[in-house]
């Protein structure tokens, strides 16, 4: 495999995921009883018919916990680099993200697992950073939630440890703000010797700089829009591929749409309601 990641870097112009399966629930509020199971068998026969279908990619949700009441969205849930592995090891096209809450994961743990998730996949494994805000899962693992933008500085370093980690650049060391780490090595390096894609969902000034400096994939949110509809985002889509191409970078933008498919416009009307 010359390049990696071939889906997402080539490929088609316009491009689909799947977020959020590998929790229960997914990202639907509702006690509907056909809402969605995230048993490993759904996950994985969801994972070859997307492939089948020809969308790009899968991106899951980094959970620790539900959300309690009577829906508990995300109440069960996989940790997602091991769900990454294990749906890539079935899989042989699409890619599969593993999304990691920075506080959470030592870097030099998560640089090791991704590899192995990465190899496992020939190159398809893909990485989605989010540096943290549910106060519960601070607590659950009793680190520190910082301020908002410091949160965004910590993502960087963590990103940078990643990287010199990957980079088989023989024993280093880093001093930082957050991280003092000695004789940083690691063998094997990513598949072919090329990082996997970075995704990140910045939305505010400090995490939106954070992925366009940073990202290749930028999973932006449509309430920053005139209207919330995707059509009306083409004007931020344009400012934040012009700021990337500022500094030298190539970013895709990437936005979430929710879709009801049905026979009729009426049936799908009815089945909003339902669902709300």
């Amino acid at each position: 495999m010359s390049q990696r990641n071939l889906g997402i870097l080539g490929g088609n112009a316009f491009k689909l995921a799947i977020f959020g399966s590998n929790c229960s629930g997914g990202l639907s509020f509702t006690k509907l009883p056909e809402r969605w199971e995230a048993s490993w068998e759904n996950n994985a026969r969801l994972a070859r018919l997307a492939e089948e279908a020809g969308i790009e990619c899968l991106v899951p949700i980094a959970r620790w916990k539900g959300f309690g009441g009577a829906t508990d969205v995300n109440g069960t849930s996989f940790e997602t680099i091991t769900w990454a592995c294990g749906l890539l090891a079935q899989t042989r096209r699409i890619s599969i993200f593993g999304t990691v809450h920075v506080p959470m994961i030592h870097p030099v743990l998560a640089a090791k697992q991704m590899v192995t998730a990465d190899h496992a996949g020939q190159g398809r494994f893909g990485l989605n950073i989010v540096c943290g805000f549910n106060s519960d899962e601070f607590q659950m693992f009793g680190v520190p939630k910082y301020e908002h933008d410091v949160r965004y500085e910590q993502g960087q370093e963590w990103w940078d440890v990643v990287r010199k980690v990957w980079s088989g650049a023989g024993s280093a060391d880093h001093e930082g703000k957050f991280y003092k780490l000695s004789g940083l090595q690691a063998s094997p390096g990513p598949y072919a010797g090329k990082n996997p894609v970075m995704m990140n969902a910045g939305v505010s000034p400090a995490g939106r700089y954070f992925a366009i400096r940073n990202s290749d994939l930028h999973f932006d949110d449509l309430h920053f829009s005139k209207s919330g509809q995707p059509e009306s985002a083409s004007d931020r889509i344009k400012e934040t591929k012009r700021l990337a191409r500022e500094i030298g970078r190539e970013i895709q933008v990437w936005m979430p749409v929710s879709i009801v498919c049905r026979p009729t416009q009426r049936e799908v009307d009815d089945y909003l309601r339902r669902c709300v």
